[in-house]
Protein backbone atom coordinates (compact mmCIF):
# COMPACT_ATOMS: atom_id res chain seq x y z
CA UNK A 1 0.00 0.00 0.00
CA UNK A 2 0.86 3.69 -0.51
CA UNK A 3 1.22 6.30 2.27
CA UNK A 4 -2.35 7.58 1.10
CA UNK A 5 -3.54 4.07 1.25
CA UNK A 6 -2.73 3.22 4.29
CA UNK A 7 -4.34 6.33 5.85
CA UNK A 8 -7.58 5.06 3.93
CA UNK A 9 -10.08 2.67 6.26
CA UNK A 10 -9.35 -0.69 5.32
CA UNK A 11 -12.71 -2.96 3.13
CA UNK A 12 -11.98 -5.37 5.37
CA UNK A 13 -10.56 -5.62 9.10
CA UNK A 14 -9.74 -9.10 10.29
CA UNK A 15 -9.72 -9.54 14.37
CA UNK A 16 -7.41 -11.97 15.45
CA UNK A 17 -4.07 -13.27 13.59
CA UNK A 18 -4.26 -16.69 14.38
CA UNK A 19 -5.23 -19.44 11.25
CA UNK A 20 -8.69 -18.34 10.48
CA UNK A 21 -7.05 -14.26 10.94
CA UNK A 22 -4.83 -14.82 8.24
CA UNK A 23 -6.84 -17.14 6.18
CA UNK A 24 -9.34 -14.12 5.92
CA UNK A 25 -7.08 -11.56 5.81
CA UNK A 26 -5.07 -13.38 2.61
CA UNK A 27 -8.33 -14.57 0.94
CA UNK A 28 -9.53 -11.04 0.82
CA UNK A 29 -6.33 -9.33 0.19
CA UNK A 30 -5.98 -11.36 -3.11
CA UNK A 31 -9.75 -10.37 -3.77
CA UNK A 32 -8.08 -6.87 -4.49
CA UNK A 33 -9.35 -5.33 -0.74
CA UNK A 34 -7.46 -3.52 1.38
CA UNK A 35 -6.78 -5.17 4.93
CA UNK A 36 -6.35 -4.66 8.39
CA UNK A 37 -5.26 -7.48 10.22
CA UNK A 38 -5.48 -7.06 13.59
CA UNK A 39 -3.68 -9.03 16.40
CA UNK A 40 -3.08 -8.91 20.11
CA UNK A 41 -0.24 -11.54 22.13
CA UNK A 42 1.78 -13.99 20.31
CA UNK A 43 1.38 -14.17 16.47
CA UNK A 44 -0.05 -17.32 15.00
CA UNK A 45 -2.65 -18.40 17.00
CA UNK A 46 -3.51 -22.03 19.00
CA UNK A 47 -2.63 -24.42 16.31
CA UNK A 48 1.43 -23.30 15.79
CA UNK A 49 2.11 -22.05 19.12
CA UNK A 50 0.16 -23.92 21.61
CA UNK A 51 -1.84 -26.47 20.05
CA UNK A 52 -1.53 -28.44 17.29
CA UNK A 53 2.48 -28.11 16.37
CA UNK A 54 3.88 -28.75 19.97
CA UNK A 55 1.65 -31.54 20.99
CA UNK A 56 1.60 -33.81 18.14
CA UNK A 57 5.67 -33.13 18.04
CA UNK A 58 5.63 -34.61 21.57
CA UNK A 59 3.28 -37.17 20.63
CA UNK A 60 5.24 -38.37 18.37
CA UNK A 61 8.53 -38.19 20.35
CA UNK A 62 7.06 -40.28 22.86
CA UNK A 63 6.00 -43.08 20.61
CA UNK A 64 9.65 -43.71 19.73
CA UNK A 65 9.80 -44.66 23.41
CA UNK A 66 6.53 -46.90 22.81
CA UNK A 67 8.26 -48.75 19.70
CA UNK A 68 10.98 -49.23 20.95
CA UNK A 69 9.50 -51.21 23.90
CA UNK A 70 7.00 -53.01 21.47
CA UNK A 71 9.75 -54.06 18.92
CA UNK A 72 9.62 -57.34 21.11
CA UNK A 73 6.40 -58.14 19.08
CA UNK A 74 8.62 -59.48 16.57
CA UNK A 75 10.59 -62.87 17.67
CA UNK A 76 14.08 -62.26 17.69
CA UNK A 77 13.98 -58.77 18.29
CA UNK A 78 14.53 -56.58 21.53
CA UNK A 79 15.00 -52.87 21.68
CA UNK A 80 14.98 -50.14 24.74
CA UNK A 81 14.00 -46.96 24.27
CA UNK A 82 14.68 -44.77 27.40
CA UNK A 83 14.06 -40.55 28.46
CA UNK A 84 17.11 -39.08 29.17
CA UNK A 85 16.29 -34.98 28.79
CA UNK A 86 13.02 -34.18 28.66
CA UNK A 87 13.57 -30.48 28.47
CA UNK A 88 15.40 -30.71 26.05
CA UNK A 89 13.01 -32.75 24.01
CA UNK A 90 10.66 -29.87 25.22
CA UNK A 91 13.22 -27.20 24.07
CA UNK A 92 13.27 -28.81 20.37
CA UNK A 93 9.71 -28.69 20.42
CA UNK A 94 9.75 -24.95 21.05
CA UNK A 95 12.05 -24.30 18.33
CA UNK A 96 9.92 -26.08 15.52
CA UNK A 97 6.89 -23.88 16.99
CA UNK A 98 9.35 -20.74 16.45
CA UNK A 99 10.49 -21.79 13.01
CA UNK A 100 6.82 -22.24 12.01
CA UNK A 101 5.34 -19.46 13.65
CA UNK A 102 7.94 -17.46 11.32
CA UNK A 103 8.08 -19.42 8.38
CA UNK A 104 4.01 -19.96 7.88
CA UNK A 105 2.90 -16.08 9.87
CA UNK A 106 5.55 -13.55 10.56
CA UNK A 107 7.22 -14.13 7.55
CA UNK A 108 4.08 -14.59 5.15
CA UNK A 109 2.66 -11.04 5.73
CA UNK A 110 5.51 -9.08 3.75
CA UNK A 111 4.31 -11.57 0.44
CA UNK A 112 0.93 -9.30 0.91
CA UNK A 113 1.45 -5.81 0.30
CA UNK A 114 -2.84 -5.30 0.77
CA UNK A 115 -2.54 -6.33 3.93
CA UNK A 116 -1.18 -4.27 6.80
CA UNK A 117 -0.70 -5.84 10.66
CA UNK A 118 -1.71 -3.73 13.78
CA UNK A 119 -1.39 -4.72 17.04
CA UNK A 120 -4.06 -3.74 19.48
CA UNK A 121 -7.07 -4.70 21.54
CA UNK A 122 -10.22 -5.06 19.33
CA UNK A 123 -13.51 -4.33 20.38
CA UNK A 124 -16.79 -2.97 19.77
CA UNK A 125 -17.63 0.53 21.59
CA UNK A 126 -21.02 1.24 23.62
CA UNK A 127 -21.89 2.37 19.82
CA UNK A 128 -20.80 -0.75 18.06
CA UNK A 129 -18.26 0.59 16.16
CA UNK A 130 -15.39 -1.16 16.23
CA UNK A 131 -12.28 0.36 18.06
CA UNK A 132 -8.12 -1.07 18.16
CA UNK A 133 -6.22 -0.36 21.35
CA UNK A 134 -9.18 2.46 22.70
CA UNK A 135 -9.14 4.10 19.44
CA UNK A 136 -12.27 4.05 16.92
CA UNK A 137 -11.16 2.12 14.01
CA UNK A 138 -13.49 2.62 10.76
CA UNK A 139 -13.96 -0.49 8.24
CA UNK A 140 -16.53 -1.10 5.70
CA UNK A 141 -16.65 -5.32 7.01
CA UNK A 142 -15.65 -7.24 9.49
CA UNK A 143 -14.15 -10.74 10.80
CA UNK A 144 -14.13 -11.85 13.95
CA UNK A 145 -11.49 -14.76 14.20
CA UNK A 146 -10.51 -14.53 18.09
CA UNK A 147 -10.05 -17.97 18.33
CA UNK A 148 -10.35 -20.12 21.56
CA UNK A 149 -8.93 -20.60 24.90
CA UNK A 150 -8.95 -23.98 27.34
CA UNK A 151 -11.81 -24.49 29.35
CA UNK A 152 -11.60 -24.13 33.11
CA UNK A 153 -14.62 -25.62 34.98
CA UNK A 154 -15.91 -23.94 38.23
CA UNK A 155 -14.86 -26.23 40.37
CA UNK A 156 -14.38 -24.99 44.63
CA UNK A 157 -10.79 -25.49 45.53
CA UNK A 158 -9.22 -24.86 41.43
CA UNK A 159 -7.69 -21.74 42.53
CA UNK A 160 -6.00 -23.29 45.41
CA UNK A 161 -4.01 -26.12 43.19
CA UNK A 162 -3.04 -24.64 40.51
CA UNK A 163 -4.27 -26.73 37.74
CA UNK A 164 -2.31 -27.29 34.29
CA UNK A 165 -3.94 -27.08 30.68
CA UNK A 166 -3.32 -28.15 27.53
CA UNK A 167 -1.04 -24.95 26.83
CA UNK A 168 0.78 -25.20 30.24
CA UNK A 169 1.51 -29.11 30.39
CA UNK A 170 2.90 -28.99 27.08
CA UNK A 171 5.77 -26.34 28.72
CA UNK A 172 6.70 -28.39 31.32
CA UNK A 173 9.99 -29.05 31.25
CA UNK A 174 9.81 -31.17 34.31
CA UNK A 175 7.65 -34.43 34.39
CA UNK A 176 5.50 -35.05 37.12
CA UNK A 177 5.44 -38.30 38.61
CA UNK A 178 1.39 -38.64 38.91
CA UNK A 179 -0.98 -36.79 36.66
CA UNK A 180 -4.47 -35.90 36.62
CA UNK A 181 -6.10 -35.59 33.48
CA UNK A 182 -9.63 -34.14 34.10
CA UNK A 183 -11.41 -34.94 30.97
CA UNK A 184 -11.40 -37.60 28.02
CA UNK A 185 -12.37 -35.75 24.67
CA UNK A 186 -9.61 -35.82 22.26
CA UNK A 187 -7.09 -33.24 24.15
CA UNK A 188 -7.23 -35.14 26.97
CA UNK A 189 -6.67 -38.77 25.30
CA UNK A 190 -3.72 -37.33 23.64
CA UNK A 191 -2.11 -35.60 26.82
CA UNK A 192 -2.85 -38.41 28.77
CA UNK A 193 -1.18 -41.49 26.63
CA UNK A 194 1.78 -38.44 26.28
CA UNK A 195 2.60 -37.95 29.45
CA UNK A 196 1.95 -42.21 30.75
CA UNK A 197 4.61 -42.78 27.65
CA UNK A 198 6.79 -40.50 29.19
CA UNK A 199 6.88 -42.07 32.17
CA UNK A 200 4.23 -40.20 34.42
CA UNK A 201 1.77 -42.37 36.25
CA UNK A 202 -1.39 -41.14 34.50
CA UNK A 203 -4.81 -41.30 35.93
CA UNK A 204 -7.62 -40.03 33.22
CA UNK A 205 -11.17 -39.57 34.86
CA UNK A 206 -14.31 -38.53 32.99
CA UNK A 207 -18.33 -38.64 33.19
CA UNK A 208 -18.63 -40.09 29.73
CA UNK A 209 -15.51 -42.34 29.28
CA UNK A 210 -13.09 -42.56 26.57
CA UNK A 211 -14.06 -40.09 23.13
CA UNK A 212 -17.63 -40.06 24.00
CA UNK A 213 -18.91 -38.63 20.66
CA UNK A 214 -16.55 -41.81 18.97
CA UNK A 215 -18.60 -44.89 18.19
CA UNK A 216 -19.25 -46.71 20.89
CA UNK A 217 -16.87 -49.89 19.39
CA UNK A 218 -14.12 -47.58 18.89
CA UNK A 219 -14.42 -45.98 22.51
CA UNK A 220 -14.48 -49.53 23.86
CA UNK A 221 -11.37 -50.63 21.77
CA UNK A 222 -9.53 -47.21 22.70
CA UNK A 223 -10.22 -47.70 26.07
CA UNK A 224 -8.44 -51.15 26.43
CA UNK A 225 -5.25 -50.06 24.48
CA UNK A 226 -4.50 -47.23 26.73
CA UNK A 227 -5.57 -49.40 29.57
CA UNK A 228 -2.71 -51.86 28.50
CA UNK A 229 -0.13 -49.15 28.75
CA UNK A 230 -0.82 -48.31 32.20
CA UNK A 231 -3.34 -45.52 31.76
CA UNK A 232 -5.41 -45.69 34.69
CA UNK A 233 -9.43 -45.01 33.61
CA UNK A 234 -11.79 -44.07 35.97
CA UNK A 235 -15.17 -43.30 35.38
CA UNK A 236 -16.90 -40.54 37.45
CA UNK A 237 -20.54 -39.38 38.39
CA UNK A 238 -19.76 -35.81 38.82
CA UNK A 239 -16.65 -33.52 40.69
CA UNK A 240 -17.29 -31.69 43.58
CA UNK A 241 -14.27 -30.29 44.66
CA UNK A 242 -10.27 -30.17 44.33
CA UNK A 243 -8.40 -29.78 47.51
CA UNK A 244 -4.31 -29.90 47.95
CA UNK A 245 -3.07 -33.04 48.69
CA UNK A 246 0.15 -34.52 50.35
CA UNK A 247 0.85 -35.69 46.67
CA UNK A 248 0.23 -32.30 44.86
CA UNK A 249 -3.57 -32.19 44.18
CA UNK A 250 -6.72 -34.18 44.99
CA UNK A 251 -10.10 -34.45 43.40
CA UNK A 252 -13.12 -35.30 45.10
CA UNK A 253 -15.99 -36.97 43.19
CA UNK A 254 -19.32 -37.78 43.87
CA UNK A 255 -20.17 -40.56 45.72
CA UNK A 256 -17.19 -39.57 48.14
CA UNK A 257 -14.09 -41.45 46.35
CA UNK A 258 -10.78 -39.16 46.28
CA UNK A 259 -8.32 -39.15 43.45
CA UNK A 260 -4.88 -37.46 43.81
CA UNK A 261 -1.50 -36.82 41.73
CA UNK A 262 1.39 -34.40 41.75
CA UNK A 263 -0.58 -32.48 38.80
CA UNK A 264 -4.19 -31.90 37.30
CA UNK A 265 -4.79 -31.05 34.21
CA UNK A 266 -7.63 -29.70 32.80
CA UNK A 267 -9.11 -31.41 29.90
CA UNK A 268 -12.58 -30.38 29.58
CA UNK A 269 -12.86 -28.43 26.25
CA UNK A 270 -11.99 -25.07 24.77
CA UNK A 271 -13.89 -22.12 25.24
CA UNK A 272 -14.24 -19.11 22.24
CA UNK A 273 -12.67 -16.17 22.73
CA UNK A 274 -15.94 -13.21 22.39
CA UNK A 275 -16.19 -12.22 25.85
CA UNK A 276 -13.96 -8.79 25.52
CA UNK A 277 -15.53 -7.75 22.31
CA UNK A 278 -18.80 -6.03 23.41
CA UNK A 279 -20.39 -7.72 20.98
CA UNK A 280 -24.13 -7.14 22.27
CA UNK A 281 -22.84 -3.41 21.16
CA UNK A 282 -22.86 -4.08 17.95
CA UNK A 283 -25.75 -6.62 17.58
CA UNK A 284 -23.78 -10.12 17.28
CA UNK A 285 -25.49 -12.65 19.02
CA UNK A 286 -23.56 -15.68 21.28
CA UNK A 287 -24.67 -19.62 21.98
CA UNK A 288 -24.74 -20.33 25.79
CA UNK A 289 -21.14 -21.05 25.51
CA UNK A 290 -19.62 -17.75 23.56
CA UNK A 291 -19.65 -19.05 20.60
CA UNK A 292 -21.03 -16.30 17.75
CA UNK A 293 -23.82 -17.27 15.92
CA UNK A 294 -23.49 -16.74 12.59
CA UNK A 295 -25.74 -18.46 9.73
CA UNK A 296 -24.62 -20.90 6.47
CA UNK A 297 -22.53 -18.02 5.06
CA UNK A 298 -20.07 -16.91 8.16
CA UNK A 299 -22.40 -13.30 8.41
CA UNK A 300 -23.27 -12.46 12.05
CA UNK A 301 -26.36 -10.44 13.13
CA UNK A 302 -24.66 -8.13 12.24
CA UNK A 303 -24.95 -7.32 8.31
CA UNK A 304 -21.47 -5.85 7.92
CA UNK A 305 -19.62 -8.47 10.47
CA UNK A 306 -18.72 -12.43 9.72
CA UNK A 307 -17.08 -14.71 12.36
CA UNK A 308 -14.75 -17.93 11.42
CA UNK A 309 -13.05 -20.28 13.26
CA UNK A 310 -13.17 -21.57 16.99
CA UNK A 311 -14.99 -18.01 17.98
CA UNK A 312 -18.10 -19.65 16.43
CA UNK A 313 -17.66 -22.54 18.49
CA UNK A 314 -18.19 -25.27 16.06
CA UNK A 315 -15.53 -27.53 14.25
CA UNK A 316 -12.34 -26.50 16.56
CA UNK A 317 -9.63 -27.96 13.83
CA UNK A 318 -7.15 -25.95 12.09
CA UNK A 319 -8.48 -26.75 8.65
CA UNK A 320 -11.74 -25.90 9.41
CA UNK A 321 -10.76 -22.19 11.09
CA UNK A 322 -9.47 -21.50 8.03
CA UNK A 323 -11.74 -22.92 5.59
CA UNK A 324 -14.38 -21.22 7.24
CA UNK A 325 -12.33 -18.15 7.29
CA UNK A 326 -12.07 -18.09 3.50
CA UNK A 327 -15.60 -18.15 3.32
CA UNK A 328 -16.26 -15.64 5.40
CA UNK A 329 -13.74 -12.87 3.22
CA UNK A 330 -14.85 -14.01 0.25
CA UNK A 331 -18.49 -13.21 1.23
CA UNK A 332 -17.45 -9.83 2.77
CA UNK A 333 -15.64 -9.03 0.25
CA UNK A 334 -16.84 -9.92 -3.20
CA UNK A 335 -20.58 -10.29 -1.85
CA UNK A 336 -20.15 -14.24 -3.14
CA UNK A 337 -23.10 -16.18 -0.95
CA UNK A 338 -20.66 -19.25 -0.42
CA UNK A 339 -21.75 -21.83 2.57
CA UNK A 340 -20.00 -23.78 4.89
CA UNK A 341 -20.10 -27.27 4.58
CA UNK A 342 -18.93 -29.36 6.89
CA UNK A 343 -20.57 -32.94 5.90
CA UNK A 344 -17.46 -34.66 4.74
CA UNK A 345 -15.46 -33.14 7.21
CA UNK A 346 -12.88 -35.54 8.65
CA UNK A 347 -11.53 -35.24 12.04
CA UNK A 348 -8.34 -36.89 13.55
CA UNK A 349 -7.22 -38.20 17.31
CA UNK A 350 -3.35 -38.71 17.65
CA UNK A 351 -3.67 -41.36 20.03
CA UNK A 352 -2.16 -44.41 19.07
CA UNK A 353 -3.76 -45.98 17.38
CA UNK A 354 -5.17 -43.40 15.74
CA UNK A 355 -8.66 -42.53 15.68
CA UNK A 356 -9.87 -40.69 12.62
CA UNK A 357 -13.66 -39.95 11.42
CA UNK A 358 -15.96 -38.90 8.62
CA UNK A 359 -19.86 -38.37 8.17
CA UNK A 360 -21.84 -39.72 10.41
CA UNK A 361 -21.85 -42.26 13.41
CA UNK A 362 -24.29 -45.04 13.75
CA UNK A 363 -26.09 -43.41 16.58
CA UNK A 364 -26.09 -39.88 14.29
CA UNK A 365 -27.66 -41.18 11.43
CA UNK A 366 -30.53 -43.06 12.98
CA UNK A 367 -31.27 -39.75 14.84
CA UNK A 368 -31.78 -38.41 11.34
CA UNK A 369 -34.26 -40.88 10.35
CA UNK A 370 -31.65 -42.97 8.59
CA UNK A 371 -32.69 -46.45 7.98
CA UNK A 372 -29.13 -48.00 8.34
CA UNK A 373 -26.61 -51.06 8.09
CA UNK A 374 -23.13 -51.38 9.43
CA UNK A 375 -20.12 -52.89 9.23
CA UNK A 376 -17.59 -53.15 12.15
CA UNK A 377 -14.03 -55.09 10.31
CA UNK A 378 -11.46 -55.96 13.16
CA UNK A 379 -8.22 -55.02 12.10
CA UNK A 380 -6.81 -58.55 12.43
CA UNK A 381 -8.43 -58.99 9.20
CA UNK A 382 -6.55 -56.52 7.44
CA UNK A 383 -3.19 -57.70 6.54
CA UNK A 384 -1.21 -54.39 6.47
CA UNK A 385 -2.01 -54.89 10.54
CA UNK A 386 -1.33 -58.40 10.26
CA UNK A 387 1.88 -57.65 8.48
CA UNK A 388 2.82 -55.54 11.46
CA UNK A 389 2.01 -57.57 14.21
CA UNK A 390 -0.10 -54.83 15.66
CA UNK A 391 -3.95 -55.52 14.97
CA UNK A 392 -4.74 -52.98 17.64
CA UNK A 393 -8.15 -51.53 16.04
CA UNK A 394 -10.99 -51.53 14.16
CA UNK A 395 -13.11 -50.21 11.16
CA UNK A 396 -16.84 -49.29 11.23
CA UNK A 397 -18.62 -48.33 8.06
CA UNK A 398 -22.43 -46.67 8.05
CA UNK A 399 -24.64 -47.03 5.63
CA UNK A 400 -28.34 -46.24 4.34
CA UNK A 401 -29.96 -49.63 3.88
CA UNK A 402 -31.63 -49.94 0.54
CA UNK A 403 -29.48 -47.34 -1.40
CA UNK A 404 -26.36 -48.60 0.37
CA UNK A 405 -24.91 -45.07 -0.24
CA UNK A 406 -21.91 -44.37 2.66
CA UNK A 407 -23.00 -42.09 5.50
CA UNK A 408 -20.01 -42.59 7.93
CA UNK A 409 -16.81 -44.19 8.56
CA UNK A 410 -14.38 -44.48 11.40
CA UNK A 411 -11.39 -46.53 11.47
CA UNK A 412 -9.31 -47.30 14.79
CA UNK A 413 -5.91 -48.31 13.79
CA UNK A 414 -2.05 -47.47 14.19
CA UNK A 415 -2.05 -45.28 10.68
CA UNK A 416 -5.84 -44.77 10.59
CA UNK A 417 -5.12 -40.86 10.47
CA UNK A 418 -4.03 -41.23 6.80
CA UNK A 419 -6.83 -43.33 5.60
CA UNK A 420 -9.71 -41.10 6.25
CA UNK A 421 -9.91 -38.93 3.61
CA UNK A 422 -10.45 -42.06 1.25
CA UNK A 423 -13.04 -42.31 3.05
CA UNK A 424 -14.11 -38.34 2.99
CA UNK A 425 -13.72 -38.72 -0.49
CA UNK A 426 -16.01 -41.79 -0.79
CA UNK A 427 -19.16 -39.60 1.00
CA UNK A 428 -18.31 -36.44 -1.09
CA UNK A 429 -19.12 -38.93 -4.33
CA UNK A 430 -21.94 -40.37 -2.84
CA UNK A 431 -20.17 -44.17 -3.19
CA UNK A 432 -22.36 -46.88 -2.28
CA UNK A 433 -20.49 -49.58 -0.34
CA UNK A 434 -20.22 -51.83 -3.30
CA UNK A 435 -18.02 -48.88 -5.18
CA UNK A 436 -15.69 -48.67 -2.30
CA UNK A 437 -15.47 -52.35 -2.20
CA UNK A 438 -15.17 -52.60 -5.60
CA UNK A 439 -12.29 -50.16 -6.10
CA UNK A 440 -8.35 -51.06 -6.89
CA UNK A 441 -6.12 -50.32 -3.23
CA UNK A 442 -2.90 -51.37 -2.95
CA UNK A 443 -2.04 -54.44 -0.81
CA UNK A 444 -0.52 -53.95 2.48
CA UNK A 445 -2.06 -51.08 3.11
CA UNK A 446 -4.29 -49.88 6.50
CA UNK A 447 -6.90 -47.85 3.67
CA UNK A 448 -7.26 -51.18 1.99
CA UNK A 449 -9.13 -52.05 5.36
CA UNK A 450 -11.70 -49.36 4.31
CA UNK A 451 -12.46 -51.74 0.63
CA UNK A 452 -12.35 -54.74 3.24
CA UNK A 453 -14.90 -53.12 5.48
CA UNK A 454 -17.27 -52.01 2.59
CA UNK A 455 -16.89 -56.10 1.39
CA UNK A 456 -17.65 -57.18 4.91
CA UNK A 457 -21.61 -55.90 4.63
CA UNK A 458 -21.88 -58.46 1.78
CA UNK A 459 -19.46 -60.98 2.10
CA UNK A 460 -16.91 -62.95 5.13
CA UNK A 461 -14.04 -61.47 4.30
CA UNK A 462 -11.98 -64.36 5.98
CA UNK A 463 -13.45 -66.47 2.94
CA UNK A 464 -11.32 -64.23 0.30
CA UNK A 465 -7.70 -64.73 -1.12
CA UNK A 466 -5.49 -61.55 -0.80
CA UNK A 467 -6.64 -58.90 -3.27
CA UNK A 468 -9.47 -60.54 -3.86
CA UNK A 469 -12.90 -58.41 -5.58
Amino acid sequence: MSPRDRAAPPDLAVIGAGSAGFSAAITAAEAGARVALIGAGTLGGTCVNLGCVPSKTLIRAVENLHLAHAAARFDGITAQGRLTDWAATVAQKQALVEELRAAKYADVLPRHPGITYLEGRARFDDTGRLTVAGRRFPAARIVIATGARPHVPALPGIEEIAPLDSTSALALTDLPASLLVLGAGYIGVELAQLFARAGVAVTLVSRRGVLPEAEPEVSAALEGCLAKEGIRLVRARGYERLSPGAAGARLHLAGGDILEAERLLLATGRVPNSAGLNLAAAGIATDTGGGILVDSHMRTGNSTVWAAGDVTGRDQFVYMAAYGARLAARNAVTGATEAYDNTTMPWVVFSDPQVAGVGLSEARARARGHRVVTSVLPLDAVPRARAARDTRGLIKLVAEAGSRRLLGAQILAPEGADSIQTAAMALKAGMTYDDLGATIMPYLTTVEGLKLAAQAFETDVAALSCCAG
